[in-house]
């Protein structure tokens, strides 16, 4: 099977100005020209690591093929990320989970929905503060960002 390294532009949103914003994303491109997500996008919704898209022609848009069953989450800092970041990692690694963006205010995780989300909000929220919040990434509708996607049920369903 012949899988080649490139990365992609994909619509992430509209900026202030009103303007399309893109986010470059590394994927692994299948003969089939799907693309299968190296790491969770830090502003792309309703994606994860290991989720596999197809690109609409001629655009940023793009279709979900299959779910990796993958949560993205996103923690936002006010201030600089690295001592939360040295507090957080280890702590998700622990869960099986990685950290696939590390910018100096914004952290972004991978890790599978069946490590819990009771366990992986625990411990989420126990770094929570007037300076650092963080969401889900793939969790909720992109659209309404209230409604839960729900795609987990039937990765969490016992056989």
């Amino acid at each position: 099977m012949n899988t080649a390294l490139q990365v992609i532009e994909l619509f992430a949103g509209t900026g202030p100005d009103g303007k399309p914003v893109a986010e470059r994303l590394r994927v692994i491109v299948h003969e089939d020209n799907s693309c299968e997500l190296v790491q969770s996008p830090a502003f792309v919704k309703g994606v994860a690591r290991g989720d596999l898209i197809k690109l609409e022609p001629g655009s940023q848009q793009f279709t979900l093929l299959k779910r990796s069953g993958n949560l993205s989450i996103r923690v936002f800092c006010r201030d600089d990320s690295s001592e939360l970041v040295d507090e957080l990692t280890p702590a998700l690694e622990k869960l099986g989970g990685d950290l696939d963006i590390e910018t100096p205010r914004m952290l972004v995780y991978s890790i599978h929905v069946s490590c819990g989300f009771q366990q992986i909000e625990k411990l989420l929220n126990s770094v929570v503060s007037d300076d650092v919040a963080w969401v889900y990434g793939n969790v909720y509708d992109p659209e309404d960002g209230e409604t839960p996607l729900n795609w987990w049920q039937e990765i969490l369903q016992p056989e």
